[in-house]
């Protein structure tokens, strides 16, 4: 499978995202479970305060009983009255609490056999007491048999029992609150550094895979624009986008190279190069083809014009040196002479033709210029389709950030559940002061809860620190993001100075068709000059007198147009084709 650029971004987020869920699921495993254990503890304390509330309830029959034993007044009855009447109410709220454990109802079915016998002792003795017949003593004596103080220490022996197991519960339960509470803290912090150390590790790693290549690239593009071609792009087999781009950049380069080199080879005269385009599309290799194999043909045409052109001059020479050797041959020499500048008129005419065919493929050689800059304005939106990339990866970034906000939002929520906790051992530490000696033991626990909360409290305000430095490291790497936008951007204006450079050229090139066409005029006016000749010649007929002063102009004229000959051979000798 090829890894490409979006692959190995994802891979990195995909990596984050795993490591957050396993954080998340863990704290809220251990917090959900620290949750039920409190509870559970909860439970414990409601328990507690109902077995010490029937204490309570008996002690103030109890109480009652004896007051009025003491007394024989009414208003004593009322503590006994209102315990009878709420007792049942307590022991059924006790069966309840307790109905998920069987030996605390087996206690209570006890505790329900004692307290209706209790009640029943109590009741005869005030009942004996309102008896005027027995009065005091009898109830008196009732109350020294002993019967009722047995009865209420086997409610005692009960309701300690009840209360050691719920004790003893209640510890088991908070040693898991603790037990909890540290797993969500070891959780937390082990998993937020090992993703911090992941996520710090696949940065580097995706950053420098994709980074240092695209900085080699970005100098190789800032030379070839400058113009320096002799940079030697180094390839790899990666499969993904940079790895495509790098062996564009060599195959890019190569062209050009082959195109300098093959420009460089006509500005010195060879034309003999054989370019050949990239493929189809490739518009600056198929101009530079037609090109040259346009010029090639046009200097063929131009060999040939020129040595008919030095072959008719020196005809030209001869014709006229005989002419100036012999005034007794005038007669033939003029009819002669007459007849090989109408051969030279003619020639000269094909001379302009092939002048302006010259002018013509120079024109056409311009449009080709034009061409090229066109395909260097192409190079220049790739580099615009970078950039836009750059700023893909720059938003991606900036997403991450986003991302990390809300990390720092589920930190706060464990903070808000630290400081709940705490309030819930400030509770507890009130309730275990209510209790009195019998809330020592849980007033500890209440502190050690308190100073867990603050621990969770600390642990968190540490991830948040550590938060605030991902998401400046994310900030700074979008920044650097941003820098390599401005880089490609940099490129892009540089590929704008090589199409200034390009249509440079394409001005040269527009000379040059101009200096054409100025050959071609001139070729033109040669024309008019034999036509001239020839009208001389005619006046060489028609007065013979004259004929030995013109036969000299002749001459004259025959050997400059010979020279003019010689010098175009030269020329065009210089093309090698």
């Amino acid at each position: 499978m090829k890894w490409n650029v979006g692959m190995k971004i994802g891979t990195g987020f995909g990596l984050s995202w795993a490591m957050l869920l396993i954080i998340g699921s863990a704290a809220y495993l251990n917090i959900a479970k620290l949750t039920e254990t409190a509870d559970w503890v909860d439970h414990s304390h409601q328990v507690l305060e109902t077995v010490e509330g029937v204490m309570s309830t008996m002690k103030d029959a109890e109480t009652g009983q004896r007051g009025y034993v003491l007394t024989g007044e009414e208003p004593y009855l009322a503590p006994f009255n209102s315990a009878q009447g709420s007792i049942d109410a307590k022991v059924k709220s006790l069966r309840e609490l307790t109905k998920d454990n069987p030996e605390q109802q087996k206690r209570i079915d006890s505790l329900e056999l004692m307290i209706t016998g209790k009640l029943a002792e109590l009741s005869k003795t005030i009942d004996l007491r309102k008896d005027s017949t027995k009065g005091f003593n009898a109830a008196l004596e009732e109350v020294k048999s002993g019967k009722g103080k047995n009865v209420m220490d086997d409610i005692r022996k009960v309701i300690d029992e009840m209360k050691n197991e719920e004790t003893t519960l209640l510890k088991k339960r908070s040693d898991e609150a603790t037990a909890s509470a540290r797993g969500a803290m070891f959780a937390i912090v082990l998993g937020t550094l090992f993703s911090l150390g992941l996520m710090t590790v696949a940065g580097f790693l995706i950053t420098r895979n994709i980074s240092s290549p695209l900085k080699a690239i970005t100098a190789t593009a800032d030379r070839i624009a400058s113009g320096d071609l002799s940079i030697v792009v180094t390839t790899d087999h990666r499969g993904d986008e940079v790895g495509v781009l790098t062996r564009t950049f060599a195959r890019m380069t190569e062209s050009l190279k082959e195109m300098a080199e093959a420009a460089s080879k006509i500005a010195d005269g060879d034309l003999r190069a054989n370019i050949k385009p990239q493929s189809s599309r490739d518009v600056l290799g198929s101009a530079f083809a037609r090109m040259t194999e346009n010029l090639r043909e046009q200097i063929r045409q131009l060999v040939e014009g020129a040595n008919v052109l030095g072959s008719s001059a020196s005809e030209i020479v001869a014709s006229t040196t005989q002419l100036a050797s012999s005034a007794t041959e005038s007669a033939v020499a003029v009819s002669e002479t007459t007849t090989t500048v109408e051969e030279v008129r003619q020639t000269a005419q094909a001379a302009s033709q092939k002048a302006k065919a010259v002018a013509d493929s120079a024109q056409k050689a311009a449009q080709i210029s034009q061409s090229g800059r066109k395909s260097t304005e192409e190079i220049a939106a790739g580099t615009g389709r970078i950039r836009q990339q750059m700023e893909a990866i720059a938003a991606s970034m900036v997403r991450l950030s986003e991302q990390s906000q809300t990390i720092g939002q589920i930190v706060a929520t464990v903070e808000d559940l630290a400081a709940q906790s705490n309030l819930l051992a400030v509770n507890a530490a009130i309730e275990a002061a209510k209790a009195g000696e019998h809330g020592k033991g849980f007033s500890v626990v209440a502190q050690e809860v308190k100073s867990l909360a603050e621990q969770s409290r600390q642990a968190t305000n540490q991830v948040r620190a550590i938060l605030g430095d991902i998401q400046k490291a994310t900030g700074a790497a979008v920044m650097a993001t941003e820098q390599g936008s401005k880089a490609v951007e940099a490129g892009a204006k540089q590929s704008e100075a090589a199409g200034v450079s390009i249509q440079g050229l394409a001005s040269s090139v527009t000379e040059a068709a101009q200096a054409a066409m100025q050959i071609a005029a001139s070729s033109q006016q040669q024309l008019v000059g034999v036509d001239q000749v020839a009208g001389a010649m005619e006046n060489i007929k028609q007065a013979s007198t004259q004929n030995v002063a013109s036969a000299k102009q002749l001459e004259v004229a025959a050997r400059n147009l010979n020279e003019l000959g010689q010098r175009l051979k030269k020329i065009v000798e210089g093309y090698k084709v």
